[in-house]
């Protein structure tokens, strides 16, 4: 450990992952320490792990959270970097993540990785949702895993999110044969999670109607197309797997009113902390207005962002560049601030970065647009008595 910096430990779980463990664990050589979780495997990994240094956990198998918390719980440093055997630290985020820990900023607890998913053999773009964010770097002791969740395990921040712009690499499916197991054993997973809802209809647009909602949305609004044959693939396997869950629960092989699911499928954004508050802004005019504005709501401890089309005024905010605020950029724009942490409300400088709206989903809207002619103290009154 280097004088004055923060210790991290890397927290791996894994089972029967000789072929991909090496390569993880190489990635993470850079962290203070590594402590690897075996949930049962009957190939070499524990003795590569050992072999590589790490602090080997034995437990058999409790499910994807459970597992995770095992690996935090045994971890001693201040920061903590959790990662799977079939994901990379690629070396750009390994030295931002050594400059941060060589100052993390003041009331920052928690972290946004973008995922780079890598599939039949090439990397994926908008098509995987890049940078799809997953909060995988947190300071330990502050966050724990929902142990009722069978997946979607990740971690809901309770405030302000570092993101990094380093890839964490994500390895996924080497063949199409490898791909169609992967959606079918999400499928399997998510459809667990699912308690069944009452009446024939939601069952009709589970399967039939938001699927291909979806393969046009992500090829169309999100940029898909722009990766080619295998990105429209992977969306597609997506759409499969979403109308899977719902036909096996229209089989029975759904959840039950018992099962202990915190959340129906696909939805679950668990919204805890200060507001969280984006401000849109077109023109250099526009955002120097309301980035006084939004400097009064962080003093009043809200969480904000200005995604605007200008260079970042000289305010001390956080702001979201953008070439221009057309409707596909700012949809995209909107959905990578939704996975850092998700939207309350959006505050236009002025009405026409409402109307540029059309292509933005409303469940990224939060309590929906907003002007800055109300008070942010008022805005998060709001938030706190609708949203919380």
């Amino acid at each position: 450990m280097s004088a004055g910096r923060e210790t991290l430990s890397a927290c791996i779980i894994a089972r029967d992952e000789e072929s991909r463990l090496p390569a993880c664990l190489a990635s993470v050589a850079f962290c203070d320490e590594i402590v690897v979780v075996d949930g049962g495997s009957r190939d070499a990994t524990v003795a590569l792990a050992q072999a590589a240094g790490a602090k080997v956990v034995e437990q058999a198998w409790l499910g994807f959270a459970a597992q995770r918390n095992v690996a935090l719980d045994h971890a001693t440093s201040d920061w903590v970097l959790e990662i799977d055997a079939d994901e990379r630290v690629s070396p750009q985020l390994r030295d931002e993540i050594q400059r941060f820990l060589a100052a993390p900023p003041a009331g920052v607890d928690i972290g946004g990785l973008p995922i780079r998913q890598r599939f039949l053999g090439a990397p994926l773009g908008p098509s995987a949702k890049y940078p799809d964010y997953r909060h995988r770097f947190l300071r330990r002791g502050v966050y724990r895993h929902d142990e009722r969740r069978t997946v979607h395990e990740g971690l809901w921040p309770r405030g302000p999110v570092q993101p990094f712009s380093g890839d964490l690499e994500h390895v996924l499916a080497g063949s199409i044969g490898e791909a169609l197991r992967d959606s079918w054993a999400y499928a399997r997973a998510e459809s667990a999670q699912l308690q069944p809802p009452a009446g024939a209809r939601a069952y009709a647009e589970g399967m039939l109607v938001r699927p291909p909602a979806k393969l046009a949305y992500r090829l169309l609004v999100g940029g898909g197309w722009r990766d080619g044959w295998r990105g429209l693939l992977r969306i597609a396997l997506e759409a499969l797997s979403d109308a899977l869950v719902w036909a096996r629960a229209l089989g029975g092989r759904a959840g039950t009113a018992a099962t202990p699911s915190p959340v129906g499928h696909f939805s679950g954004i668990e919204r805890a902390g200060p507001a969280r508050l984006v401000g849109l802004a077109a023109g250099e005019a526009a955002a120097e207005r309301l980035s006084g504005w939004l400097r009064s709501a962080a003093g009043e401890g809200a969480d904000v962002v200005l995604v605007t089309d200008r260079p970042e005024p000289a305010s001390g905010l956080r702001a979201h560049p953008l070439p221009r605020l057309g409707p596909l950029l700012l949809a995209r724009a909107l959905e990578a601030e939704h996975q850092l942490r998700p939207i309350d409300a959006l505050v236009a400088a002025t009405p026409v970065e409402g109307r540029r709206m059309s292509l933005v989903p409303e469940a990224l809207h939060g309590l929906g647009m907003v002007s800055p002619e109300e008070e942010p103290e008022a805005l998060m009154r709001r938030v706190e008595a609708e949203l919380r």
